[in-house]
């Protein structure tokens, strides 16, 4: 009480008092903090309790009126007086001992006041950067203490000084072997100072290699030298980062994203990604090769997989909201449609959101090694064996959890690694008995024909998802590499027999494309790049091209009369016309051009005099499965066919010309043991006109089930051959789904 009185009636008496010159002010000020250590015998008693913080206030306000006084950039005699007498040296020995109790708090306000209230830079002087360093590595030594929000906004303002000039960065990369301590100038405060002696040597003093302002004193005898400070940058290593480096920022910011306060958490994880931001390479070969930074990142993504409980409802993983790292303010009570595991799936999902966000923003050569340690101690480490298992309930888990970061993820780096992980690097073409090379990849194929429809839904899903996003990999990988010989053709043109397979009754009932008001208005500002394959059927003495419209009207209705009339029921239906398509694929179409036209696809299918088409054709384990699920799709589940003509409508989409020949081009002659989409389609039809005839009362049965699918029925009695029927009905939807997509596709090729 007696110490705040004397603090008020001081404020009286300097405010009554003439004003001093700025310098002579400052000076004051200091001197009655240094002399408070060299007069007080209780230590005891909290810094609130002294003078210490008014007067640390004056002398900040003093620096800040100084140089609005002054012109841009010049030092003034004040701030000359701090970086000549070392006063951050001093301040930083005084707030390690916290002496008096809170002296570290108002220390690293000063810090922090000083470095943003002060325009002119302050980090190049090497008795700022030098005591900034030390009172860094002070920072979240340990948690939850009463100066941890001190201490993060202190280690912000450092990032955002750092973010304004880059280069400076280089000054916080310190030499193992060599500590600041040990390379400080003659007369430095040192960490091992003892508490007093730091105070008594910031008496004013010429100390003998001090190191003023750029600029300083006329004269510039406190001028540093210009070998002085080269040779101060090269122990800071300027050149390449090697492992025997400290980063001492990040050290401190990572410790503090383990804090208990949330705020203080994120604030450390915007740090962090500032600081993996910056474009000097040392500091990013530091963040690769010295940092404890990608073990932290994946080391606790695997504690918070490993946290979750072994069996989650796979719809609850896909359908949990949106997460994002900095909003992860998820209250289970509050939430009525809380399920088990809610708050530590969110709680992963967010730190994965972190990973993939701090990737994104990171300089190239962080990202690939971010990513690469995700990669290795995460995925491979973690995720593999768990996707690998046996046990179902653990393999639709682990799939569900893998499709959902697919899902999420959006870092080019960090996806190109997720797809090497899944996929393997293989670019050669597949062959039948080719399973080793990498083994995720067989396992995750095999699971989409799984005897489980559960794990066969889901892993489709994540193929689906993995197929839309912008990686050339993707595609090649699971079919391309495949079909880049085209020696699923025969070298020859159609014979009138195969010609009457294929047209034989299609072009009865067409849809007349001239007269459909989207054939011309589909997309008034189409901009879709033009391509020569999309008019098929082939240029030959049997199809000669022409305008390509006829050649767009024989395809559409291929696929459209696919189905007999007495198998379709969406006639009977309002709004399930093949038109309700066209619109969804001309969408998609777009989406995937301008994915794939940074990938210099070729504009047509690569001649065949220059294919290999004695090679044996195998269309590679993905087609394989996607085309024997497609040979069943009478016989399984509604969801399970859905599931798989979803993805065969993505694989449809790509505007690639040997994908568009083997999946869209009914007219494709193939070769003796080949099959296409559109081979397969014919057998399911032959196989169905033989069943219909089996079942009576098809066509009303038929009706039925679709109404109850529209949601236009009730669901009454079961109606026998139920799965035949919705296979029956997603067969009709998927043939016009592809005519609508090979439609589009020609439109776009077609318009300027």
């Amino acid at each position: 009480m007696f110490s705040k009185l004397t603090s008020i009636l001081q404020h009286a008496v300097e405010a009554l008092a003439p004003s001093l010159p700025l310098q002579e002010d400052f000076v004051y000020h200091w001197k009655a903090i240094t002399h408070y250590y060299i007069e007080t015998s209780d230590d005891k008693a909290p810094v609130t309790d002294t003078n210490i913080p008014s007067h640390l206030d004056q002398m900040l306000d003093i620096l800040v009126q100084e140089e609005n006084e002054r012109e841009s950039g010049e030092t003034g005699p004040c701030m000359e007086y701090l970086l000549h007498h070392k006063i951050l040296e001093t301040l930083y020995t005084l707030g390690k001992a916290d002496c008096p109790p809170g002296m570290k708090q108002q220390v690293l306000v000063f810090y922090t006041k000083l470095l943003g209230r002060i325009r002119q830079p302050l980090l190049p002087h090497i008795n700022v950067h030098r005591p900034v360093q030390k009172l860094i590595r002070l920072c979240g030594e340990v948690l939850a203490t009463p100066t941890e929000n001190e201490e993060i906004q202190f280690l912000c303002i450092v990032c955002a000084k750092l973010k304004q000039d880059p280069y400076l960065v280089n000054f916080f990369l310190e030499n193992k072997s060599r500590s600041l301590t040990s390379r400080a100038a003659p007369g430095a405060a040192s960490e091992e100072e003892p508490r007093g002696q730091g105070a008594e040597s910031a008496e004013p003093s010429q100390q003998p290699g001090a190191t003023g302002a750029a600029g300083g004193p006329s004269g510039g005898e406190d001028e540093p030298p210009a070998d002085e400070l080269s040779a101060s940058l090269d122990d800071l290593s300027l050149g390449p980062a090697r492992p025997n480096h400290d980063y001492n920022l990040v050290t401190s910011l990572l410790n503090l994203t383990r804090s208990p306060d949330g705020r203080i958490a994120v604030k450390a994880c915007e740090g962090l990604m500032l600081l993996v931001s910056l474009p000097e390479p040392a500091a990013a070969r530091c963040l690769a090769q010295s940092s404890c930074l990608c073990e932290l990142l994946t080391g606790r993504l695997t504690a918070l997989y490993q946290a979750l409980p072994a069996s989650v409802d796979p719809l609850d993983i896909e359908t949990v909201e949106a997460v994002n790292w900095g909003l992860d303010s998820y209250s289970h009570k509050e939430d009525a449609s809380a399920f088990p595991g809610k708050r530590a799936l969110i709680s992963f999902l967010s730190w994965f959101d972190y990973c993939d966000q701090l990737i994104k923003e990171a300089q190239k050569t962080a990202a690939v090694a971010l990513a690469k340690a995700i990669h290795e101690r995460f995925f491979t480490g973690v995720m593999e064996p768990q996707l690998m298992q046996t046990s179902e309930i653990g393999i639709l888990t682990s799939t569900a959890l893998l499709h959902r970061i697919v899902r999420q993820v959006t870092s080019d780096v960090l996806l190109q690694e997720m797809v090497i992980f899944i996929l393997g690097e293989q670019r050669e073409p597949e062959t039948l008995s080719e399973i080793s090379r990498h083994p995720l990849r067989h396992r995750l194929i095999e699971h989409c024909d799984h005897i489980s429809d559960e794990i066969s839904i889901v892993t489709l899903r994540m193929f689906e998802h993995l197929l839309q996003k912008p990686s050339e990999h993707i595609l090649y990988n699971l079919v391309l590499r495949n079909l880049e010989e085209r020696n699923y053709t025969e070298n020859k043109p159609l014979c009138p027999e195969d010609k009457d397979v294929v047209e034989n009754g299609l072009i009865a009932g067409a849809v007349d494309l001239e007269e459909d008001p989207l054939f011309t208005d589909i997309s008034p500002d189409n901009t879709l790049p033009s391509q020569e394959w999309v008019s098929s059927p082939h240029a030959s003495p049997d199809h000669p091209k022409n305008d390509g419209k006829t050649e767009v009207h024989k395809i559409v209705n291929s696929f459209l009369c696919l189905v007999p009339d007495e198998a379709k029921s969406s006639y009977h239906v309002e709004g399930t016309g093949y038109d309700t398509y066209l619109r969804d694929a001309h969408r998609q179409f777009r989406d995937y051009c301008a994915i794939c036209l940074r990938w210099e696809w070729p504009g047509a299918p690569k001649p065949l005099e220059k294919c290999d088409l004695d090679a044996a054709f195998f269309e590679g384990h993905f087609l394989k499965v996607l085309f024997d699920r497609m040979g069943r799709i009478l016989d399984q589940p509604y969801d399970v066919n859905l599931q798989v003509t979803s993805v065969l409508s993505r694989l449809s989409l790509f505007p690639h010309p040997h994908t568009h020949e083997y999946l869209l081009d009914p007219y494709v002659n193939l070769a003796s043991g080949c099959r296409s989409l559109f081979s397969v389609i014919v057998r399911v039809v032959g196989d169905l006109m033989v069943r219909i005839q089996r079942i009576q009362d098809f066509t009303p049965k038929l009706l039925l089930i679709r109404k109850r699918l529209l949601g236009l029925e009730p669901e009454g009695p079961i109606v026998d051959h139920i799965t035949l029927l919705e296979g029956v009905i997603v067969l009709e939807e998927f043939c016009k789904e592809l005519a609508a997509i090979a439609f589009v596709k020609y439109h776009a090729s077609a318009t300027p």
